[in-house]
């Protein structure tokens, strides 16, 4: 445990010093958006693009793999919806719920704290989940935060939004690019090679920053300082009843599914290996992804909800990760 602690402890140390700048305002409130397209933009593709163009390409067309994760993903989202859907919650704010429960913060942190503690041969499921997560539970639940009525034009709209958010999503992107890379054996130009390198090496620290800065910025918007960002429709303090059930699914009942489901794919045949079944249930032991509450802003939802549930994850996964690693390895 000590050991798995003294490599998971600088990710968790970086998030810190993030939400500790942005919470004294050394770092602008202002300047957190830059800081988020400079890791979404530039360095997390280049990062993720490396990762592929090393994983060899049947690694990163694992099918047993994506089935796995796929059918966990969605019985998550159903389960919340089902769970949390009443009355004073809506199909908005459930969806979004579900969310932050099926989606861990895979590409911020997950990529460089599962390559630290696995090695680099962890690319190929990591990149598999990012790209399900990306491409079809976000879909899946943008569509189901439509059906109550709070968009005019339904669910057909958000699909459509959906879509176009994908589109320029530069993550699969960057995901795609690699991989032809890889199929291809293509050897870059040293100088593209080196460029690429630089923003590679810059993701797992500025990613890690941002997301600290981010949650800071959540919390202090969820305690009444919307003022400074007038266009963010919901910013209340939300029941405990409200969050407390989703963290426990995201922390524990989301990697026990994968590992359940998982070992029920390889007892009927399905070849998955002891690393990729390592990978995916300690991806689903990762904190909530911090761009959900960005979504849940953009598509009216209680986003005050989803950034203490992603700020729960984040600080109890400090505790809860390391004991996922020591359980599953």
């Amino acid at each position: 445990m000590l050991q798995i602690f003294l490599v998971t402890f600088p990710f968790f140390a970086l998030i810190a010093a993030g939400y500790a700048a942005a919470r004294g305002r050394v770092l602008p409130l202002d300047a957190i958006p830059g800081l988020n397209t400079f890791v979404l933009y530039f360095a997390l593709p280049c990062m993720l693009f490396r990762f592929g163009a090393r994983t060899p390409i049947a690694q990163l067309l694992d099918g047993s793999v994506a089935l796995v994760w796929g059918v966990c993903a969605l019985i998550v989202v159903g389960a919340v919806v089902c769970g949390t859907r009443s009355a004073r919650i809506g199909w908005n704010d459930a969806a979004f719920g579900a969310l932050v429960a099926a989606f861990p913060n895979t590409g911020f942190m997950g990529v460089p704290l599962l390559a630290a503690l696995l090695g680099p041969q962890v690319a190929g499921p990591v990149i598999i989940t990012i790209a399900f997560d990306t491409l079809v539970t976000s879909s899946v639940c943008i569509a189901l935060s439509r059906l109550d009525g709070a968009d005019d034009h339904g669910a057909a709209k958000a699909v459509r939004q959906a879509m176009r958010g994908m589109s320029v999503n530069p993550l699969p992107w960057s995901i795609l690019l690699g991989a032809l890379v890889s199929a291809v054996q293509l050897k870059l130009p040293a100088p593209i090679a080196d460029t690429i390198a630089m923003l590679a090496d810059a993701a797992s620290p500025a990613a890690l920053f941002t997301i600290g800065a981010v949650l800071a910025r959540s919390a202090l918007l969820s305690r009444g300082h919307a003022l400074q960002f007038p266009e963010a429709p919901h910013h209340g303090l939300s029941r405990i009843g409200d969050v407390l059930p989703v963290v426990i699914v995201k922390l524990v009942v989301h990697p026990l599914l994968v590992y359940a489901v998982a070992r029920g794919a390889m007892a009927l045949g399905l070849p998955i290996s002891p690393m990729a079944l390592a990978a995916i249930v300690l991806v689903a032991a990762l904190p909530s992804a911090s761009n959900v509450a960005m979504l849940a802003e953009r598509f009216g939802a209680d986003n005050g909800r989803i950034a203490r549930i992603i700020l729960w994850t984040t600080v109890a996964a400090f505790f809860s990760f390391p004991l996922a690693v020591a359980w599953i390895r």
